[in-house]
């Protein structure tokens, strides 16, 4: 076999932006869909989205009470003989004449040649007709076509993740559909003999496999598709036939495990011969790092242990496909608490941390197999290469698990 190709260690900075632009350029080559109104929450819009029709788009009355044209109520109290009703899904056709009043609901059409709307507090019944005790100028209480946004106006900007308002207001000007931006599709492969399926019993030398589950909820919380998730030993055919599979639906295939310098890497013997490159990367956990171009779909390749494979992602893939799926930046900045964080010179450190009243506590160490202790944590302190210590008081950046 070929060898895989192997470059001395890579900044964290420089490995992120690398995995970041490879994800990018496989959703990029994606057109965008259109879905039903009723399956497009949480989508992102692909362009502006303009209203098709006025709203509203019919003159219609903000209140309960009596249409009048405002010249016959200038002078109150006035009696006027009422007409008839309007209620709303009226069709409201019947010209309206001077000196009259006709009953009107909200949202009823308000008639050609009425111009106000006199709300029933200001009236009282006087036999057949209606005495209007306040008086009202041209326009009020009328909601006139197009006042709330007219034909052609953008409802929705691109760019947007549309929330329950959006589909609303988008549903309100006419539109039943809409185009959104493609999700990315993620297909997530674990590696390794000693793996097998929760539930089962386990053998002498086997492991539960967390990294498949934990990977794939990781890209659906972070708003990409998983369409496929599979678990390969560690004998090249057929970790081969599955990335053969897993690329027929998948923008991108993420990896665990097989990509260090062992003797049984199935990773790194499959890819390493197809233009794969295998890397370390100064920072713990998480250092031996993998990527390859596959006939077009970019494969992401992490480390093994449980620890290692969900730091990876947080800091490698996270980024682009939250971005990617409409979602803000996960991180954030929290100070420290009472204790001083210590960490190693020369590899960023990602320590588990907890987050409390007081900032940010420091629960375990680097360690890259202690997944059970991960669990207890909910953030991911960044230390920085070049730093010693980190003072209680002063800030750093975490990244929420």
């Amino acid at each position: 076999m070929g060898h895989a190709h192997t470059t001395s260690a890579r900044s964290v900075e420089d490995h992120a932006v690398r995995i970041d632009e490879m994800i990018t350029r496989a959703w990029s080559a994606r057109p965008p869909e259109t879905v039903p109104l009723t399956d497009a929450l949480g989508r992102v819009t692909h362009a502006d989205i303009e209203a098709l029709i006025d709203v509203p788009n019919f003159r219609n009355s903000q209140m309960d009470g009596y249409a009048v044209d405002a010249e016959s109520v200038a002078r109150v109290p006035v009696t006027l003989p009422v007409t008839g009703v309007l209620a709303a899904g009226d069709a409201g056709d019947e010209r309206h004449r001077s000196g009259t009043a006709r009953k009107i609901m909200t949202g009823a059409p308000v008639p050609e040649g009425a111009d106000a709307v006199i709300p029933v507090e200001d009236t009282e019944m006087d036999g057949d007709g209606v005495r209007v005790l306040g008086s009202r100028r041209s326009g009020e209480y009328v909601r006139e076509q197009g006042s709330d946004i007219a034909a052609g106006s953008v409802v929705v900007p691109a760019g947007t993740t549309l929330g329950p308002r959006h589909l609303g207001a988008l549903t309100a000007v006419g539109r039943s559909d809409v185009t959104v931006r493609p999700r990315l599709r993620v297909a997530v492969i674990a590696t390794g003999a000693e793996l097998v399926e929760a539930g089962s019993a386990l053998g002498p030398g086997q492991l539960y496999d967390s990294n498949g589950l934990t990977l794939a909820t990781s890209v659906t919380a972070d708003g990409a598709v998983v369409t496929f998730r599979g678990r390969s030993t560690d004998t090249a055919d057929e970790f081969s036939a599955m990335l053969s599979e897993a690329a027929e639906n998948a923008d991108v295939i993420i990896t665990s495990g097989g990509v260090s310098m062992g003797d049984f890497e199935v990773v790194r013997d499959v890819l390493g011969p197809r233009g794969g490159t295998f890397t370390h990367v100064a920072m713990q956990p998480g250092g031996p790092q993998g990527w390859t171009d596959l006939d077009g779909t970019p494969v992401i390749s992490f480390p093994g242990n449980p620890v290692s494979t969900l730091v990876s992602y947080l800091v490698f893939a996270r980024p682009a496909i939250r971005r990617l799926s409409g979602l803000p930046d996960a991180t954030v900045t929290e100070r420290i608490a009472d204790e001083a964080v210590r960490s190693l010179p020369g590899r960023r450190q990602f320590l588990r941390g907890r987050l409390t009243e007081t900032g940010v506590v420091v629960s375990s160490g680097p360690g890259s197999h202690l997944v059970v202790s991960m669990a207890a944590a909910d953030v991911l302190v960044d230390v920085p290469a070049d730093t010693v210590e980190v003072p209680a008081g002063n800030s750093v950046r975490v990244w929420p698990l």
